[in-house]
């Protein structure tokens, strides 16, 4: 366990998670929160302070930034708030009406954190699940683009699919200088949100089956897993934490069966028979970074496998929204289709966007 002290025994570290906290502060202005992106200045403060809080992050401090050991702890602290179980940090928080003072929020933060909560130590121990429904507009996209190039309707499975919201991305509205698809009459919509081209709307997309799985999936029809699932969304801006609460009511009438399960053992089974007449379709969007290189390539030997065994009757297709390699950001839309002709099919880059939803560059070749 890595500790910090204020006599500088452990510099190296404490520099590696000032960094960190810095990166992840850059991370939530550009995405449009400001009071997270000044809270993260504030758990800066205090590392070099060595303060609560950052003895709470100090075993994580060589980790790196993709582990996501800062929205960890915000999401945990996130989670006492929503419960009602924080009511003078609430007094500071966007989502439930607070005045946004994050200086005054962290005065808070640190007598909480002297003897952390369950709460937050239980949200330390594994990955965000944000379950994004943002993110759908870009995965609409790759849908839309795979039925329009196989013809055929859709089998999706979702890996690393937390709560299934982004499983059920048919039942929301997507629409680009008046033409759409999705569900019209839906609360959830992204609207003119492609620059300069879209994906091909007027095809359609039929998607006749859908199935996720996740280690430790969240169901949002509870109260419980609804709460988890939202302290994982920022508190701002309010319109994404609107969307997320709309979603999770539509989840109540548009079920989508989410297994617990790990990838390397629940993929296989997905992929072992085709469907002649039907194409299946794989995605997963900000999970890479949480899977360990055996899983990584577990998943690349199987689709390879199935990919083989794909025809233009029974093709498979592999979709990803993922962090750019190297710079992080923008995320990346890539698809890449087998359907019985090269064994080795290209990978295209579809689209580039932000990490939870927002405008798409639909780039115009599909290649990259």
């Amino acid at each position: 366990m890595t500790v910090l002290n204020s006599d500088g025994g452990n510099m190296e570290h404490q520099a590696e998670l000032v960094a960190t906290l810095q990166l992840q502060g850059v991370g939530c202005s550009a995405l449009g929160s400001p009071f997270y992106r000044a809270l993260c200045d504030e758990l800066v403060l205090d590392v070099e302070r060595d303060s609560p809080a950052a003895q709470v992050l100090a075993p994580f401090a060589a980790a790196p930034f993709e582990a996501a050991y800062v929205l960890r702890l915000l999401a945990g602290v996130h989670r006492l708030v929503l419960g009602g179980h924080a009511p003078a940090l609430a007094q500071h928080y966007p989502s439930v009406g607070g005045d946004g003072d994050a200086q005054r929020a962290m005065t808070v933060m640190r007598e909480l954190l002297a003897e952390p909560p369950g709460e937050v130590l239980d949200a330390l121990s594994r990955p965000p699940q944000t379950n994004e429904v943002g993110r759908s507009v870009a995965l609409a996209s790759g849908l839309l683009a795979v039925a329009s190039q196989v013809g055929l309707p859709l089998r999706i499975r979702e890996v690393g699919a937390s709560a299934g919201l982004n499983l059920r991305l048919d039942s929301y509205w997507y629409e680009q200088g008046g033409r759409g698809w999705g569900d019209e009459a839906s609360p959830v919509r992204f609207v003119d949100l492609w620059e300069d081209r879209a994906p091909p709307f007027e095809h359609g997309a039929d998607i006749v089956d859908r199935r996720g799985c996740d280690r430790n999936p969240i169901d949002v029809t509870t109260d419980d897993g609804a709460l988890t699932l939202l302290s994982y969304v920022w508190p701002q801006p309010a319109e994404r934490f609107a969307r997320a609460r709309a979603a999770i009511t539509m989840a109540h009438a548009n079920p989508a069966v989410v297994d617990r399960a790990d990838i390397d053992a629940w993929l296989p089974q997905q992929l072992a028979e085709p469907r002649p007449g039907t194409a299946v379709v794989v995605f997963h969007s900000v999970v890479w970074q949480y899977l360990d290189d055996p899983t990584r390539a577990a998943m690349h030997r199987e689709l390879q496998a199935a990919g083989r065994d794909a025809s233009r009757d029974a093709p498979l297709a592999w979709l990803r929204l993922e962090p750019r390699p190297k710079t992080y950001a923008p995320a990346e839309l890539r698809l890449t289709v087998w359907d019985g002709g090269a064994e080795d099919p290209p990978e295209r880059l579809l689209a580039t966007t932000g990490f939870h939803g927002g405008p798409i560059a639909w780039l115009p070749d599909g290649r990259g």
